[in-house]
């Protein structure tokens, strides 16, 4: 059985450490150890990524993807849900998440085949219902804000998603030291999609 730890990528290093260390202590207390790491710089609301499609790759019968929340991996629409389910299941893999206790006991191997069943019976009902409720937080969440946008431009005061100009220059700068996307990701934390767009808006303005 191999543990393979899925993250999503911060731009803030305590909250990325903080996960990270939460997960690592959480393997040695279960008396296991990390194989590979998977950070990910994709939204958890889009099947598009990825990481967690390398991992699944990798990944073989027992495994472990291991994550911080549920969330992490179920914030997706009933369909693509779905799609991600069949996947997982069909090759075997164990969703292990600190906030789903009865997933913890897939981090042992002494089970038997029976207790084995009835757990991912019980694991799977609840990842259902813990998926349907992050999806309605996510689209909760996408609803109120898109209500406080409409409000304040009646109002008169939305000015629109603020450029975080540091990040752009920074990344402007390592594209013109020719650094991979990969390479930029590592450094800055930022997405491979801020990174295209910066490289475009940059070409067209004749800085790079």
């Amino acid at each position: 059985m191999r543990i393979y730890p899925y993250l999503r990528a911060s731009t803030n290093e305590q909250d990325a450490n903080r996960a990270r260390n939460a997960l690592l202590q959480f393997v040695e207390e279960a008396g296991q150890t990390v194989s590979t790491w998977f950070v990910e710089n994709e939204s958890g609301a889009t099947l598009k990524r990825p990481e967690l499609f390398r991992l699944l790759e990798v990944a073989q019968n027992g495994d472990v993807l291991l994550v911080e929340q549920v969330d992490r991996i179920s914030r997706l629409n009933a369909e693509d849900w779905e799609t991600l389910k069949s996947i997982i299941i069909g090759k075997g893999i164990r969703i292990v998440a600190l906030d789903l206790p009865t997933s913890h006991q897939f981090m042992q191997n002494e089970a038997d085949g029976f207790t084995q069943r009835i757990l991912s019976a019980v694991n799977a009902m609840l990842l259902d219902m813990l998926a349907a409720v992050a999806r309605k937080d996510y689209e909760d969440r996408r609803r109120r804000q898109s209500e406080g946008i409409k409000k304040a431009r009646t109002e008169g005061k939305y000015r629109g998603r603020q450029i975080n100009r540091k990040l752009h220059r920074n990344i402007e700068a390592l594209l013109r030291d020719r650094k991979s996307y990969s390479e930029i990701v590592d450094i800055l934390g930022c997405s491979r999609s801020t990174i295209a767009a910066v490289k475009k808006r940059a070409g067209q303005e004749g800085q790079l």
